[in-house]
């Protein structure tokens, strides 16, 4: 009796589930920009995959993060469009060649669900520390890919919340305390703040009086969680960024989970070690000069486009930027001639969606920038004033209160 082969299974499985024709959100575009692998050698020219509205950014980070270090390959080099079901094979294919004798099963068996997102749960106390959720094959792909998974939503140790934080440890089990805290206050948790002096409403003075003191040390546990969760929205913190900064081998390629999404990481070999992610939006398919976005702040705020040498772009936008108007032309008679006319039906949904998300982005970018040159301004301004402070002070004759008595 005969049995099929994991990468063999997990075709078969693929066949019957995508029995029906790959649906337009499942094929991405490719997009072709240069990357040095090895610092020492010279650019190399790399496929990336794109990621349309609300993608697979878990899937895609994982691909991309395998084609830039050369371990998969998309063929030919010429194709423009890749599906999840090529990409898939491709990966399974390459954990069964990477990972010959160890058991793939949980690995295999997760990565459907990475075209929705994953079950991940940081710990806050450290920047590679994640607790497995089900079966565990979350973090099982990425252990068996080789691939490195990082994220800097961490609690600074000299911070208040340090100390619950680093007894509760993860995501998960600081939100559930937060859960049954709120429960012991009857849903009325912001109410459970001590009240001060000057605070005439009872019911605040009954419900603290109404705690046992354990209910009431897990309320301000639970306010210590909810101050640190508010004040961290994007999942990163400067103490998680600095740690990122500071940890990470200088060339490194990893997996970096921020908003509840995956990116690939890149750490510059250069001096100044500065941190990237990879640019795969996929407004940004035609902007050659858009490949990098350099990490800075924790909020986006100073966050700048670059291109493959890590100069910084400046992106025209629309979605055949970096074409002339012939070559536009040309390339869309190239795309829609061999189409059917339901591929056409679905091609022009699909552009119409594309058109309101490159709206978006655009919005995005601009806004972006605007806020850039605005912080910049006030740092300028910031700075000539103190500089003219410094300047009066110094040339100001003393007036005669001003004198010191001996």
């Amino acid at each position: 009796m005969s049995h099929d082969t994991p990468v063999e299974a997990f075709n078969t499985q693929h066949a019957s589930n995508d029995s029906v024709q790959t649906s337009l959100e499942e094929v991405w575009y490719l997009k072709e920009i240069s990357f040095k692998p090895d610092p020492s050698a010279a650019p190399r020219r790399y496929k990336i995959i794109t990621q349309n509205y609300n993608g697979p950014c878990s899937f895609i980070a994982i691909c991309n993060i395998l084609i830039l270090r050369e371990q998969i390959q998309i063929q030919p080099f010429e194709r423009t469009t890749v599906s999840y079901e090529y990409l898939s094979r491709l990966l399974a294919e390459y954990l069964l060649n990477a990972c010959p004798d160890v058991d793939i099963s949980a690995a295999l068996s997760v990565m459907p669900a990475t075209r929705k997102g994953m079950d991940l749960n940081p710990l806050f106390t450290g920047s590679t520390l994640f607790r497995p959720a089900g079966t565990g094959g979350e973090l099982k792909l990425f252990e068996q890919a080789g691939i490195k998974l990082v994220h800097g939503w961490l609690v600074d140790p000299s911070s208040p919340e340090y100390g619950v934080l680093s007894r509760t440890e993860d995501y998960d089990s600081s939100v559930n305390l937060l859960v049954e805290a709120d429960y012991a206050t009857k849903g009325n948790l912001v109410m459970a703040e001590a009240p001060g002096p000057s605070d005439g409403d009872p019911s605040r003075h009954n419900l603290a009086y109404a705690l046992t003191p354990e209910e009431q040390r897990k309320v301000e546990d639970a306010l210590m969680i909810r101050s640190f969760i508010e004040n961290s929205p994007s999942q990163l913190t400067y103490y998680g960024l600095f740690t990122l900064a500071s940890e990470l081998e200088p060339g490194a390629l990893v997996a970096l989970f921020r908003n509840s999404h995956l990116s690939v990481l890149y750490k510059s070999p250069d001096e100044d070690g500065a941190l990237y992610t990879l640019a795969t939006d996929q407004v940004f398919l035609h902007e050659s000069s858009v490949v990098w976005e350099r990490l800075e702040d924790i909020d986006g705020g100073w966050s700048t486009f670059v291109d493959s040498d890590f100069v910084r772009s400046s992106p025209a936008g629309g979605d055949y930027a970096g074409h002339t108007a012939e070559s536009a032309l040309a390339a869309l008679e190239q795309q829609t001639g061999a189409l059917t006319l339901a591929d056409r039906a679905d091609e022009e949904l699909a552009r119409q969606l594309q058109a309101e998300e490159d709206e978006r982005s655009r919005e995005h970018y601009a806004r972006r920038q605007r806020d850039q040159e605005e912080k910049e301004r006030v740092e300028r301004e910031r700075a000539y004033a103190a500089r003219q402070r410094a300047i009066d002070a110094a040339v100001r004759p003393r007036k005669k209160s001003d004198c010191v008595v001996m």
